[in-house]
């Protein structure tokens, strides 16, 4: 392995970096439908304004963009702040770059059910920030609530949630850097298997306004021969951070544990997932301009970066790409995770092919996926739109300079989403077009995303932060087409249980689908920590859960169109109908 990474990278030096930012890759053919295969009904529309969801996203001059950090937009939160059972939304801003650094409110909504919403922005005591980026979630203290990290360009933010609002403790539990460092995407994770969450923090750029070129300065603030802004390159690379939880309080790790081994990366959103099945929860993260970052989870507090050599860095041509959002998901029901990530516009997604051993091969051409070239793709998710039992592909899109809606090139700044219908064979097909308005035609320049069933009916809802205009809340208005099955995994001291793998099998001869409870991905962003399973026409699955700490727990036969919630060590699950 270590000799392929070597020829690998050595191949990589005779690339030239304006190629390699891109990936360089043609679309391919759209290939239609094979014979038989019926396309689901689907029609997702947007019901923000309809859900009192409204608030308008800050990040900097809408027209003009004059710096990189303007332009990667912010994530968003799917959480129980009030343990009510519904989950709230929290949304991120930047700010102006004209009256930096006035600190500026992230809004707050909290779900009243029924797909309505009340904005509790100046109750929820997050404190208004100066550049916010990116959010994740976990309960670090162990209480049953669920505490946030928000991830800045200064120094990120730690609140702990005491029950419907929360407090800043970030000077008293985690470690700040003497300097200012631009963090964006975040993850809660029980890397050591000692029962507490540990954090890990991607880190993008080592920025500063006052030692970076403007649009048109140099030839690298070019794009298409538009003066553009500047970055990632040639601005200087950062490294990744790990904190461990030490009864409540943080210690910085980053270089004990070889998170902090990988130099000169620009790192976006964090995606936490057991890729090799052996127990212990590994970390990717989707890079941009740079190879992706892949750490292996050595079960001894240490990890060992194998992005490169796993073949989860590059896309099949040996070239690297402008990463943003990664999703984790079986896709092919093979009993591994594999991994989907969005890139720059010139470029297709990326689909990674978990085949065992720690390895994976690119199968964006092979799935079917390579047909776009046009979209900027962002945030991410796998999910079951259709609740055939097999993982679907949602992202969506929005250019980073505004300038192109003007320059003539065929290029939008505002651009749609995509949806890909898994048809179980190992492909997708592109049902963009037949999914509603919310992602065939409405356009936006979409940053972060979340998914989750936000009415507890057994169908996920999208959320969308646009940037300079209110979020999206994409909802399907078509009758569902199949059972489902939402899966709460839970602690022994109620917390959700970060890492636990949880295994469904629907009765009837159904595949086995695995998904795991997890902090963070998508795009710098938070989405629900229950795991969601179509199920078909099946009404009985039989269910079994891997906690952190290895241990097994076979819960036998359970009803779909039902949430079930398990607490570890106990036989008992709580299930309820969905609310339909």
């Amino acid at each position: 392995m270590k000799i392929l990474a070597v020829l690998v990278l050595c191949a990589l030096a005779s690339v030239p970096a304006q190629d390699m930012a891109s990936g360089n890759r043609r679309a391919q053919p759209r290939r239609p439908l094979p014979a038989g295969k019926v396309p689901p009904v689907l029609d997702f529309r947007d019901v923000a304004a309809a859900s009192a969801v409204k608030a308008v996203n800050i990040s900097a001059n809408p027209r003009k963009k004059n710096y990189i950090i303007e332009v990667t937009g912010n994530g968003v939160a799917m959480v129980d702040i009030d343990q009510d059972g519904l989950l709230d939304l929290v949304f991120l801003n930047a700010g102006e770059f004209d009256d930096y650094p006035k600190p500026r409110a992230q809004n707050v909504y909290r779900n009243l059910g029924g797909m309505r919403f009340e904005d509790i922005t100046s109750k929820s005591g997050i404190p208004p920030l100066e550049w916010a980026q990116g959010v994740c979630a976990g309960d670090f203290d162990d209480d049953g609530r669920t505490d946030l990290l928000i991830t800045q360009w200064g120094h990120n933010t730690l609140l702990r949630n005491t029950g419907g609002a929360f407090t800043d403790e970030s000077g008293s539990r985690l470690p700040q850097s003497k300097e200012k460092r631009w963090s964006t995407g975040c993850a809660f994770v029980d890397y050591d298997r000692d029962g507490d969450l540990d954090l890990v923090v991607a880190n993008y750029v080592r920025f500063d306004p006052k030692n970076t070129a403007k649009p048109g300065d140099k030839k690298q603030c070019e794009w298409k021969s538009m003066p553009v802004v500047c970055g990632p390159r040639p601005l200087p690379a950062e490294s990744m951070s790990l904190f461990r939880n030490d009864r409540g309080k943080f210690v910085d790790v980053s270089e004990a544990s070889g998170i902090a081994g990988s130099k000169d990366y620009y790192g976006f959103t964090v995606l936490t997932g057991d890729f090799d099945n052996d127990g212990w929860t590994d970390i990717y993260v989707a890079c941009d301009s740079t190879p992706s970052l892949i750490f292996r989870n050595l079960g001894n507090g240490k990890f060992e970066e194998l992005g490169v050599a796993s073949g989860a860095a590059l896309n099949e041509d040996g070239r690297e790409q402008a990463g943003m959002g990664a999703a984790a998901g079986d896709y092919n029901n093979d009993g591994r995770l594999d991994i989907f990530k969005t890139n720059f516009t010139d470029d297709t997604v990326s689909l990674y092919r978990n085949t065992g051993n720690f390895t994976f091969t690119e199968a964006t051409v092979q799935a079917g996926l390579a047909i776009h070239t046009k979209f900027l793709g962002w945030g991410a998710a796998f999910l079951d739109m259709d609740h055939d039992g097999w993982r679907d592909i949602l992202y969506v899109n929005g250019h980073v300079y505004p300038e192109v809606d003007s320059a003539g090139i065929g290029e939008s700044y505002r651009q749609s989403r995509v949806f890909f219908w898994n048809l179980a064979n190992g492909q997708f097909h592109d049902l963009s077009s037949q999914a509603g308005s919310g992602i065939a035609i409405d356009k936006h320049a979409s940053r972060g995303l979340a998914v989750g069933d936000l009415d507890n009916d057994g169908s996920l809802e999208i959320v969308a932060v646009n940037m300079h205009e209110g979020p999206s809340i994409l909802k399907n208005q078509a009758k569902p087409m199949g059972s489902s099955v939402l899966v709460e995994a839970l602690t022994a001291s109620g917390r959700a249980a970060l890492g636990a793998r949880i295994s469904l099998t629907p009765a009837g001869g159904g595949k086995t689908q695995i998904d795991e409870v997890r902090s963070g991905g998508f795009h710098i962003s938070q989405g629900d920590f229950r795991a969601h399973f179509g199920t078909g026409t099946a009404t009985e699955a039989t269910l079994e859960i891997t906690w952190p700490d290895g241990t097994k727990q076979d819960l036998g036969t359970v009803q779909t169109n039902r949430w079930i919630t398990v607490r570890q060590g106990e036989r008992t699950v709580r299930s309820q109908p969905f609310r339909r």
